[in-house]
């Protein structure tokens, strides 16, 4: 479990600064930065698979749909939900939609919560359920300030907590279903790149945008790829829960950025604050309670040798 909480964190980290990367990325188009985004994001994520020894779910994947092709309809089903969240995220702060989407992302865990002690029997704990109170309370208020739920919101919760239900329902919630979520997306990809008056021409007026188009395809890998296998290790609500760092963190870089809660909406943020506080409490608790069972179980062993020594 420890590497599913570390995974997730450094998820949320990445995200983070991938929505403070976004304002590099302004010479280009929402529909370009999306196709870009997928481009530069696959061979980043093989590397990144190769590394972490998950390119054998690739292969697996693939034997699956030669024995039921029906499996690659799916995916296709699975492809567009993922890729048309990747295109919401930098799409909302670059189209002046960022609260939108923020507020879906902290809809998302209450979601993710839902459906895991619906469809998977999770249970939470007391500080887990103290935690999703705290979290409710704020994402309430918030859309009590709103007076209304926008589309983007409903977008990224709703859509997202389909996709995951999806991945587990038909087992491909791992680095490789992904994959092969964004192969299936780079045709679509490839074409949205071209749109445009000479969209290749500014790459030889500006050779940094390489760059950019790089560290873009290397942040997405890292939070993308950190974001599946954390999916994967942790109970559904637990994750759920853990997705609360994201949100917080894309206010951080916003306020970074220059912009400011306003008085009203502090108790939104606060209460969403104390539920990561909690969790991480309770993460704490946990690693603490594994080592002294792991002190106590080696104990017990080297007192079962000595006796029968």
């Amino acid at each position: 479990m420890f590497k599913g909480v570390a995974l997730s964190i450094l998820a949320s980290i990445t995200f983070g600064v991938l929505y403070f990367y976004s304002q590099l990325l302004h010479v280009f188009d929402s529909q370009q930065t999306f196709g870009w985004r997928i481009i530069s994001t696959l061979p980043f994520l093989t590397l990144f698979m190769f590394y972490s020894g998950d390119w054998q779910h690739v292969k697996t994947i693939y034997q699956r749909i030669i024995d039921q092709p029906a499996l690659l309809l799916i995916l296709m089903m699975t492809s567009a939900l993922t890729c048309f969240q990747l295109w919401l995220f930098l799409w909302g702060p670059m189209n002046g939609r960022g609260l939108q989407v923020s507020l879906g992302y902290f809809l998302l865990p209450l979601f993710l919560v839902l459906m895991g002690s619906v469809f998977f029997k999770e249970k939470l704990s007391k500080l887990q359920i103290l935690a999703v109170l705290c979290a409710g309370f704020g994402v309430g208020h918030e859309i009590w300030r709103l007076g209304s739920i926008a589309w983007e919101t409903m977008a990224v919760a709703v859509g997202y907590s389909l996709y995951f239900l999806i991945r587990k329902h038909i087992q491909t919630d791992n680095l490789g279903g992904f994959w092969w979520d964004i192969l299936i997306c780079m045709p679509v990809a490839i074409y949205l790149v071209q749109i445009g008056h000479t969209p290749f021409l500014m790459f030889a007026e500006r050779w940094y945008l390489w760059l950019v188009v790089a560290g873009l395809g290397l942040l997405s890998a890292i939070g993308l790829g950190s974001y599946i296998l954390a999916s994967r290790y942790l109970p559904l609500v637990l994750f759920g829960l853990l997705s609360y760092l994201e949100p917080v963190l894309l206010a951080l870089v916003s306020l970074a950025l220059g912009e400011n809660i306003s008085q009203d909406e502090w108790l939104t943020y606060i209460p969403i604050w104390c539920a990561v506080g909690i969790l991480a409490i309770e993460g704490s608790l946990h690693l603490y309670k594994q080592k002294r069972n792991a002190q106590n179980l080696k104990r017990n062993v080297e007192n079962v040798e000595q006796r029968l020594g």
